[in-house]
């Protein structure tokens, strides 16, 4: 049997004092596919030496600038310089950093959004393809078992004909005025020059369409959006609503805030067809119910459990044995770093991870819900990620 080789990764972001890259790392790490080999964790060239030192990084590999990291670890041997670029940085950074590690032959895993508008995600997908680099977005929910178990009863008509999804994502981290009191998550999520066009929408909303349109196997075709901003002086919305229809009829209601006071990560999606519906929660993950007229069935996660192939591959222990937002993370970590080392941009298939497509829908889903609440909630129609 072939052994594995590990993916020698760099990291941009994610420095001392940022929340998402320890997370990046723990989950890249957690399957021992993947090496960190290099960093520019923060623009303090300090907070990067620091970071790398914690880190057991080698020094010499410690960068001022992503462009530095990309120009220097460019020039080493093949086996020694670094294959992937994960990207944790604010949202204005992304598409920037991602053009430019492909124009140096790198791949990119980056945190979603893939940009700040619709256009420059559309222009990435061209140096994707003119690269012929991998890229994989981390959609994390579509990391959980249980959604791709979701997803294999809706395709397999368990439920019936799918008509109707309801999906909400409340958090009440930004109930009060944080981006004034010190918080720098929050300072730049509030930011449209850092965070793009929406607040709360872009930051939870564009977990719940893409969670909405995976399970679902449908594209969002068109929303009527209502965005509010409750906290005086914040300059991008903290809440919204919005009706939305799909392909074939399907029809639904999203829901997304950051001003509900109490709530956590309360992400949930219920899906109903002509006979039967299902309901999953982030905060309850490995547990999927299925509804039916003769009652109630609840699917568990678990290597031991009679799950469609796609949900097993993504268990790791025994049922019983909860696992939950890391697993899922390291779930799309582990599937990127086979797709790479498969040397195939075909291959990307093999493991479904979230890339540039859904980027697009993401940055579409976007735009329609900006344009639609710019016009008191008009039915708006989303621009099809193959159209670009």
């Amino acid at each position: 049997m072939q052994q594995f080789r590990k993916v020698r990764m760099g990291m941009i972001g994610g420095g001392e004092g940022a929340f998402i890259g320890a997370v990046h790392r723990m989950a890249a790490a957690l399957d021992g596919k993947i090496e960190l080999v290099c960093g520019a964790f923060s623009q303090d060239i300090e907070n990067t030496k620091r970071t790398g030192a914690a880190l057991a990084l080698d020094e010499e590999r410690l960068y001022s600038s992503y462009s530095e990291m990309f120009e220097q670890e460019s020039k080493l041997p093949p086996e020694h310089r670094m294959e992937l670029v994960s990207v944790v940085t604010p949202n204005h950074l992304h598409m920037p950093i991602s053009r430019e590690a492909m124009s140096y032959g790198f791949n990119v895993i980056c945190d979603k959004p893939a940009g700040i508008s619709l256009e420059e995600v559309a222009a990435l997908k061209s140096v994707i393809t003119e690269t012929q680099c991998l890229f994989a977005l981390t959609h994390t929910y579509a990391g959980y078992p249980m959604v791709w178990q979701a997803r294999y009863l809706v395709m397999k008509k368990k439920i019936g004909e799918l008509r109707k999804i309801y999906v909400e994502y409340p958090q009440g981290w930004l109930s009060s005025n944080a981006e004034q009191n010190g918080s720098k998550q929050a300072q730049w999520r509030t930011d449209p020059k850092r965070a793009g066009i929406a607040g709360c929408m872009g930051d939870i909303g564009t977990h719940a369409h893409h969670l909405a349109e995976f399970i679902s196997n449908k594209r969002m075709t068109q929303l009527s959006a209502q965005l509010k901003t409750h906290i005086e002086n914040r300059q991008l919305e903290d809440d919204g609503s919005i009706q939305f229809e799909m392909e074939d009829g399907v029809t639904g209601v999203l829901v997304a805030s950051q001003v509900c006071s109490g709530e956590e990560n309360a992400l949930k999606i219920k899906l109903y067809g002509s006979e039967g519906g299902l309901e999953w929660s982030q905060m309850e993950p490995n547990s999927l119910l299925e509804k039916t007229s003769a009652g109630v069935f609840i699917h568990r996660a678990g290597i031991d459990k009679p799950l469609c192939e796609e949900a097993l591959a993504k268990c790791r222990l025994p049922s019983g044995h909860p696992e939950g937002y890391l697993e899922a993370f390291a779930n799309l970590y582990r599937d990127f770093a086979t797709n790479i080392r498969e040397e195939d941009i075909a291959s990307a298939e093999l493991q479904q991870v979230p890339g540039i497509d859904q980027g697009i829908a993401g940055m579409a889903f976007l735009q329609a819900l900006v344009d639609s609440h710019s016009q008191q909630g008009a039915w708006t129609k989303i621009a099809a990620p193959n159209s670009f």
